[in-house]
């Protein structure tokens, strides 16, 4: 057992840690309706979001990312190509490989769906001043590293598990 007593967290510190559980809990539900707006499954629009990201993966990298199996990430592909949201192309490195290229972002039906939040995001970064926006955004990235390593453990150690 620590020598060091748990510190307690402030009032301020948990109604913040409340409303970043909301403002995931908006994202997800915001998710789903883009998702259904562009006529996607929602495990779909989450590939589409991640290859938006990381850009152009194996589909190995994606099913790890997605936590879906290479079966089902193989019928996902074969959906989000017969859309238009990717292309498959070998790997130049490795010819048993094949990448998924994003091509979505150019889509009328995407930048339609994602222009009225993008103005939005933009004109309330507008109402901070360059320093306030810088630290919003360093703890963006940071919280989404925090999330990308919770992700990695409950991966790691499902509850239930006897690594919990």
């Amino acid at each position: 057992m620590s020598s060091q007593e748990p510190v307690q967290p402030t009032e301020l510190q948990e109604q913040f840690t409340l409303l970043m559980r909301g403002l995931g809990t908006r994202t997800v539900q915001y998710q789903q309706n883009v998702a259904s707006a562009l006529g996607l499954y929602n495990n779909d629009f989450i590939s589409v979001d991640i290859l938006r990201e990381k850009g152009p993966i194996t589909a190995g990298e994606l099913s790890k990312l997605t936590g879906l199996t290479t079966g089902s990430v193989t019928a996902l592909i074969d959906r989000l190509e017969k859309t238009g949201y990717v292309r498959r192309e070998n790997d130049p490195g490795d010819r048993r490989k094949v990448i998924i290229v994003p091509l979505y972002e150019h889509k009328a039906d995407v930048i339609e769906t994602y222009s009225t939040l993008h103005s939005a995001m933009i004109a309330l970064a507008a109402s901070y001043t360059e320093e306030e926006l810088l630290l919003i955004t360093q703890f963006l990235g940071k919280a989404g590293a925090v999330l990308e390593q919770r992700i990695d453990h409950l991966n790691a150690n499902p509850p239930g598990s006897s690594n919990s």
